[in-house]
């Protein structure tokens, strides 16, 4: 077994708690090791000092966005170990996810309390499940399956449902809310209508396609991420003397994001527990936004009920953004309604002042994309890393026209969800040479001479083909680029905080984050929905597509579900440290009728905008409101469905209805693109993508009015391309001669 970086290796810990994982640290957090129990204590609040030295009883910290709760906590942790009050072994510290997970070690191990285990829920319950696995059930533990939707549409298929791509991907979530909440396929139907669900599909069809799934992982013996909870709590009820011996280790629980747990995680947390109550929760009821998979703030809401001798801490000094920003965020949830709304935290801000957010409207949605990718260069040409800017949307449908946007400004980006980045070929060839390089040591002529570690890992990554200096432009190479980078960059901040560190530890510390899927920060823009951007923050940030309908999502309908959406937004906000910038188009296509409104979140706190109630404020919503039903949804043009994805969008119609292209017409634009990128030095999808092409060659437009309704292409595109396109679609070259002359 490999030993964490910079320690000894050591014969493996024969025990289930610590299972051969070692901790990763995070490249932006190295601060310097406290050498005694009072310097861990330096440099918080009063309040972070009250979480820290608060080390028995029920805690409950309640902590708003930007105010250094993962500080607080791991110097809460710090500070036990190294007061000797808590044995680290005896201490498991619970987020959600790999991310956090591994900068809480990271951090831990910094502060001299490394042996402590910091993991997500499924995790810890996945290493406890593999342990007990033989003793309390017998056997091998049943393989984990990492993909359920395939499933699911086998079993859907064995039920002769046919589900389309999303209805597929809404029922596999409707099954993963089902087991969350402990509910089984047959009362799905009667437990879902409780709950207010917007099932996908008929109820009484769902419970029959999560019944067959069920039966399908039993016959191939495979259990899912849901299964791994429900199987652990299984065990821990049925087997009193496991749950003693895990009560015996773990003595000490903190959780972070508590406003995020799912009844299904609360029951495993009670199990783990037992009677003690020696248990410290963190969260924010304000940013609860995950409760379509089954969360719910309600544990943390009632702490205090349970528990009426807790201790309360309540953090609001704002350390993240500046004034400005957290002004508007302060001002999103003043009209909250609802019971979390009575437990918002007001932020004070702790940082100089900065610039107002900008608040800006344009006419469409290719509109819009253009003027964020403008701002957004601009920036970057001030000074701003592209890895410090993120563009954030409701769905992520939204990001197509955004990735078009960025691509035509030649600003890299990053898709947030996209795949993972010790997936990616580049990444792999980069980690292999790495570990190569550390095997042969003193042998390899790159290494001459080359002392640094940050500099030995340039010289062995620069014989793969990296530079110093980027590619020119965007696309693919670019993307490659950025990723081998990003892995350069936090050689650098390793070899800081490790001197003497050495290739062979980097390497180790490469494996353990690939372990964790904990990976660096890569220099692109951040394109993110805003669930994802859970956790996370920039220097700059643009909240894109805010209208009603979008901003609450026209599916939010009760009250409760509206108020979710408000606290989204509030997310949203608050990942801004000093740029903030919202935005919204009067209509999708250019041509539309301008019948959208700024989202109504947005009343009272946008320029020129009454708050919610005024007169100007009912009379827009009502104005809203008629432009919206005159207008209605966009239909498919060939089966009339009601289409929501980008691309199909784009197409007016569904991918797997038939098409009434012009195949010549669409291999001559192919044709034509391929010259004018190899002209520019551009990826082909920068001049058009491919779907921008097939809704040319269906409609082929014999006018610039024409083809500006055509989503992917904007005013810029149509003055460069604009001529050159039409001259095809009328059958002329180009420079004005017949097709067939040519």
């Amino acid at each position: 077994m490999r030993a964490p970086c910079g320690q000894v290796s050591r014969p493996p810990l024969e025990t289930w708690q610590h299972g051969g994982v070692t901790s990763a640290t995070h490249p932006s957090s190295f601060p310097a090791g406290a050498d005694s129990a009072d310097a861990v204590l330096l440099g918080l609040d009063p309040e972070q000092r009250e979480v820290a030295t608060t080390l028995r009883g029920p805690v409950c910290v309640l902590a708003g966005a930007g105010t250094g709760k993962t500080r607080a906590i791991t110097h809460r942790i710090a500070y036990g170990v190294r007061s000797g009050q808590l044995m680290p072994a005896s201490v498991l510290a619970v987020t959600f996810t790999n991310r956090a997970a591994g900068e809480m070690r990271g951090r831990l191990r910094s502060l001299g309390a490394g042996g402590v285990q910091a993991r997500t829920f499924h995790s810890a319950a996945l290493r406890q499940l593999q342990y007990f696995w033989p003793k309390a059930i017998g056997g091998e533990v049943p393989r984990l399956l990492e993909r359920k939707i395939q499933f699911v549409a086998e079993a859907g298929a064995r039920c002769r449902i046919r589900l389309d791509r999303g209805e597929l991907r809404d029922v596999t979530g409707e099954i993963e809310w089902a087991k969350v909440t402990q509910t089984v396929p047959s009362d799905y139907p009667a437990a879902a209508l409780k709950a207010g669900r917007e099932a996908p599909r008929d109820m009484a069809e769902i419970a029959q396609i999560y019944g067959t799934y069920e039966q399908l992982k039993r016959d191939r013996g495979m259990i899912d991420f849901e299964d791994v909870l429900l199987l652990t709590v299984g065990i821990l009820q049925d087997r009193h003397d496991i749950a003693e011996q895990i009560r015996t280790q773990y003595q000490h629980f903190v959780v972070d994001e508590y406003q995020d747990v799912s009844p299904l995680q609360q029951r495993l947390l009670d199990l783990w527990l037992g009677e003690r109550d020696s248990l410290c929760v963190v969260g924010d009821a304000s940013q609860t936004i995950y409760s379509f998979t089954g969360a719910t703030p309600d544990h943390l809401l009632n702490f205090r009920t349970r528990y009426p001798q807790a201790t309360l801490v309540k953090l609001v000094r704002d350390y993240r953004s500046t004034p400005q920003v957290v002004h508007l965020a302060n001002g999103v949830l003043a009209q909250a309604k609802g019971r979390a709304a009575e437990h918002r935290l007001e932020l004070v801000s702790q940082r100089e002042p900065g610039p107002d957010p900008v608040y800006a409207e344009y006419p469409d949605e290719p509109a819009e994309a253009e003027g964020v990718a403008i701002r957004i260069r601009d920036l970057i040409a001030a000074g701003v890393p592209a890895g410090e800017i993120a563009v954030l949307y409701r769905i992520n449908a939204q990001s197509e026209v955004y990735e078009q946007a960025l691509a035509d400004a030649g600003v890299p980006y990053q898709l947030r969800g996209a795949e993972r980045f010790f997936e990616r070929g580049e990444v792999q060839r980069a980690i292999l040479a790495l570990r190569g390089a550390a095997r042969s040591g003193g042998n390899d002529p790159l290494l001459d001479d080359v002392v640094e570690l940050a500099s030995q890992v340039r010289a062995v990554l620069s014989s793969t083909g990296w530079t110093s200096e980027p590619p020119a432009g965007s696309g693919a190479v670019r993307d490659q680029w950025e990723s081998v980078a990003a892995l350069v960059r936090l050689a650098e901040d390793f070899a800081r905080s490790r001197p003497g560190a050495t290739l062979a530890d980097l390497t180790v510390e490469l494996d353990e984050r690939r372990a964790a899927q904990h990976a660096p920060t890569v220099q692109g823009v951040t394109l993110a929905s805003l669930h994802a951007a859970k956790g996370l923050e920039w220097d700059a940030v643009f909240l894109a597509g805010l209208t009603d309908g979008m901003m609450p999502i026209t599916y939010a309908k009760t009250d409760e579900q509206v108020e979710e959406e408000r606290r989204l937004l509030y997310v949203g906000v608050t990942r801004a440290r000093l740029h903030l910038t919202l935005s919204w188009a009067l209509s999708r296509a250019p041509g539309g009728r301008p019948s959208r409104r700024p989202s109504r979140f947005l009343n009272g706190l946008r320029p020129g905008s009454a708050a919610p109630g005024g007169r100007a404020g009912a009379a827009a919503a009502e104005r809203g409101l008629r432009g919206r039903g005159r207008r209605g949804p966009a239909l498919c043009r060939v089966c009339g469905k009601t289409l929501t994805e980008a691309g199909e969008l784009k197409l007016m119609r569904c991918d797997d209805c038939p098409s009434d292209m012009d195949e010549g017409l669409y291999e001559r634009l192919r044709e034509w693109r391929a010259g004018q990128a190899k002209e520019q030095g551009l990826p082909a999808y920068c001049v058009f993508t491919d779907k921008t092409l097939v809704a040319i060659a269906e409609s082929s437009p014999s006018e610039d009015g024409e083809l500006s309704m055509i989503a992917g292409v904007g005013r810029r595109k149509l003055d460069r391309y604009g001529a050159d396109v039409l001259a095809i679609c009328a059958g002329q070259e180009p420079g004005g001669k017949d097709a067939d002359d040519a």
